[in-house]
């Protein structure tokens, strides 16, 4: 396979000098979107932990000091998102351990590291603690667009592809969407991009025979060399995320069947061997977090039963749709809203007919790697779905090793018809068919409605408070909007029923723009207890997703509760005065 990955000098494509320019200058307009009101949205359940894990804490620990029958200001919470006094990176690593196996720990100790350094200037430049953590992932994702262009121009041996797939990324609702959540998403999409251009590299390196590659580098590295590189960015990418997994499968999807299609016995063999011996290497040297989930196991499979919810085929596939289009376009008309999957239809139809060109004119080795790198993945999720019945491969953020195989597509495809190659037909062939001037329009077109989906998703998605990413988080700015509004708010919960109160408290604290108060329980019992209810005079009392026992102690002590937000069961409690107690009360008073 003697430089087989590459294109031939014949078939590489130019685009206008303009083109260019402008695909240039939306680069760089991806890249300011990334910092657009950075601190704007909700600050998310999930984002939440980010800090509190970093920071050394661990939920349980938490828990326990907040959870006291007692009266506190909402913006103590936010003691938990700094670094706890007196702790180290060991107790980052023991939160993690402990409470969520599941998670590594590179990206969180890559936050607290962020937090200790720049934590105090950041917060004072900016006046808010979001900028601190959100920080960090739009400046790693920043690294994903070098890398992006350096795998297409593996790939693709052509630089104006390599530009276009380059922007594709930098303008990705999607990819920007997390480049702005404190999560280690980003830092995914960076080492998936990362690793198969190490990849593809020690591939092509090792199928060129020694005298060639002084075409290619005056100094050729070592084989060994450029397969370590390779290894360790693959167990950078399994300390990032488990689903980093998904990747290597797709790699070794791809060797398997490159060296056994299109080499003979004998490559096959030697390239198998030390591909494999790269990922034993990456399996040692993941080894030690290894241990850590294999022994916690039973916490990582209790953190992430949600996924075991079957929502039939019909969800799946609006999911599938939602998340492979918000590469490109990224409006929500509504989950239940025919328009919502109709006005994709178009980006789904770009998707499928970009696959199916590159597998027809390209070399196998290349359509090979972008179908293996796409359906690998996604397969390995979409199918347990389908057969037992769960949710993995519902979850966008699950599908980020398959996004980059998409986007090299679609730039191929909208490469090769924008080239000046297929722009500019000689002028026999203008003559010859009519329709010719039409195809230039046509194909700018396709590129124009491509970047402006991309645009109006960007802008729409930078002044909203909230975005489908925020789950189960996504109606807190409702909820402080409604809480803001209402006099003298005391907000009344317990850890609720998921668990999940914890977070989304701590969420709320930053949406709140006056002094509110939380009188957080441990056992529904103290309802009836006089210091309850003197805790009560004087505010306006709200529910905040109350577990079952305590909305039944609150309905028995004080009547039917209003809902003041049935999207996030935000019960409104009735004054003691209004309900029918009344008389007996006063009874109680002539004793």
């Amino acid at each position: 396979m003697l430089n087989s990955l590459r294109s031939s000098p014949a078939e590489r494509i130019r685009f206008p000098v303009w083109l260019k320019w402008l695909l240039v200058g939306l680069l760089v307009l991806g890249v300011v979107f990334r910092f657009v009101n950075l601190n704007h949205k909700v600050y998310w359940h999930d984002e939440t932990y980010t800090s509190l894990r970093a920071a050394g804490y661990t939920r349980g620990e938490i828990d326990d000091q907040l959870f006291q029958n007692q009266v506190m200001a909402a913006s103590e919470l936010q003691k938990f998102q700094q670094i706890k006094p007196g702790s180290t990176l060991m107790d980052t690593l023991r939160s993690l351990a402990v409470e969520d196996p599941q998670h590594p720990p590179l990206y969180f100790l890559m936050t607290r590291f962020w937090m200790q350094t720049l934590g105090a200037p950041l917060e004072w430049m900016f006046r808010s603690p979001l900028t601190v953590t959100r920080s960090l992932p739009a400046l790693i994702s920043l690294l994903s667009l070098p890398a992006m262009y350096a795998l297409a121009w593996e790939l693709f041996a052509c630089r104006d592809i390599a530009l276009l797939a380059t922007t594709l990324l930098a303008l990705s609702p999607f990819d920007v969407l997390f480049a702005q959540t404190a999560r280690q998403y980003s830092l995914l999409t960076l080492m998936v991009v990362v690793s198969s251009y190490l990849l593809l590299r020690a591939l092509r390196l090792t199928n060129t025979p020694p005298s060639n590659r002084l075409h290619h580098y005056r100094k050729p590295p070592p084989l060994w060399h450029c397969w370590a590189i390779y290894t360790v960015s693959a167990a950078t990418g399994l300390y990032t995320h488990p689903f980093f997994g998904l990747t290597l499968a797709g790699h070794a999807a791809y060797v398997a069947l490159d060296a056994w299609v299109f080499q003979g016995a004998a490559q096959l063999k030697n390239t198998v061997k030390i591909f494999a011996g790269a990922i034993a290497g990456a399996i040692i040297l993941y080894l030690p977090w290894l241990v850590v989930m294999i022994s916690n196991a039973k916490r990582a499979f209790a953190t992430t039963d949600w996924t075991q919810f079957s929502p039939g085929i019909d969800y799946l596939l609006k999911l599938w749709t939602l998340s492979f289009t918000a590469l490109f376009f990224d409006l929500d008309f509504g989950f239940n809203n025919p328009w919502t999957y109709w006005i994709r239809l178009p980006i789904l139809l770009l998707i499928l007919v970009s696959i199916y060109s590159l597998c027809r004119n390209t070399r196998p080795t290349v359509w090979l790697f972008v179908l293996t790198s796409i359906l690998v993945p996604f397969l390995l999720l979409a199918i347990p779905d389908l057969v037992l019945g769960n949710k993995r491969s519902a979850v966008s953020r699950y599908l980020i090793s398959s996004f980059p195989g998409v986007q090299l597509a679609v730039a191929h495809f909208l490469g090769t018809k924008l080239s000046m190659k297929t722009l500019y037909s000689g002028r026999s062939q203008q003559l010859a068919s009519p329709t010719t001037p039409l195809v230039p329009f046509l194909w700018r077109s396709t590129l124009a409605v491509v970047l402006a989906g991309c645009l109006i998703s960007l802008t729409v998605s930078a002044f909203s408070d909230s975005w489908w990413n925020k789950d189960l988080s996504y109606a807190n700015n409702q909820t402080a909007t409604v809480i803001n509004q209402t006099p003298t708010p005391l907000i009344i919960s317990d850890i609720g029923d998921d668990f999940t109160n914890t977070g989304d408290l701590i969420s709320l604290s930053y949406r709140f723009n006056k002094p509110v108060s939380l009188l957080l329980v441990n056992d529904p019992e103290i309802v009836n207890t006089p210091e309850f209810k003197a805790a009560l005079q004087g505010t306006t009392a709200i529910a905040f997703r109350p577990s079952r026992n305590l909305q039944i102690k609150l309905e028995q002590t004080y009547g039917k509760l209003s809902s003041a937000l049935p999207i996030e069961r935000l019960w409104k409690i009735p004054p003691k005065a209004d309900i029918p107690e009344k008389k007996t009360v006063k009874t109680q008073k002539k004793y």
